[in-house]
């Protein structure tokens, strides 16, 4: 069967605050393939941030480009791209506080187009350790560790071949820290391309990930 893949080519990217640029990224390069989980680890102010964005087609490429199989995310479209393909486990988990955990599952479900999604929730939630009661209370209502749970079931749910995590255990203890890098090397054994931009060499290699270090604006 043949891989995924996930290309940059000479990825550049400035700020500017009108007087001055500032560059971001400068000439990134890389490859990721599926089944593999990749961390990117780096220092604030490296260009982890910069380059999670673009991955995600949350920002525009300015210069060099982002390829899935050899097709450019310019030609697949931004929101097409961040709809169909690749799913974003932020940090701040960004789930829908007004709705329950399974309530959040089931919104990614009805945008990938599965109807009556709910016993797949449940049973999703179910294998991150959530449970139907704890699926049916509102997601402000559960722990950090268990919303960060819910955002990653979401992730699994979803038939979108790209996961991208953003310090996905930054807040988290060591034990939820270990259970929650278990579920993305899960992601990554199920086909997926599994990617975690962490500052923590640790976690890098507690999911026994292929370590790229961004310094300087560049991936290396």
């Amino acid at each position: 069967m043949s891989k995924n893949t996930l290309t940059i080519t000479n990825l550049k990217h400035t700020y500017s605050d009108g007087q001055s640029e500032t560059t971001v990224l400068n000439g990134v390069n890389a490859a990721f393939e599926s089944g593999k989980i990749y961390a990117i680890v780096g220092e604030s102010g490296s260009g982890k941030t910069t380059l999670i964005s673009l991955l995600s087609a949350l920002d525009r490429i300015q210069s060099g480009d982002i390829k899935y199989n050899s097709k450019s995310i310019r030609k697949i479209g931004e929101s097409e791209f961040r709809l169909k393909y690749v799913d974003i486990v932020f940090q701040a988990y960004n789930l829908i506080k007004y709705m329950t955990a399974r309530e959040n599952v089931e919104v990614a479900l009805d945008l990938a187009g599965v109807k009556h999604g709910r016993k797949l929730a449940y049973d999703t939630l179910e294998k991150v350790g959530i449970n139907k009661a704890k699926a049916d209370r509102l997601v402000q209502k559960l722990s950090g560790g268990e919303q960060q749970r819910v955002a990653i079931a979401r992730a699994m749910t979803s038939n979108n071949p790209i996961v991208v995590a953003d310090e996905p255990t930054g807040n988290l203890d060591e034990k939820t820290t270990n259970k929650i890098l278990a579920l993305f090397r899960q992601l990554a054994d199920d086909g997926k391309i599994v990617i975690i931009v962490t500052h923590s060499k640790r976690v890098a290699r507690s999911t026994k990930a292929i370590i790229k270090h961004m310094k300087n604006g560049k991936l290396n």
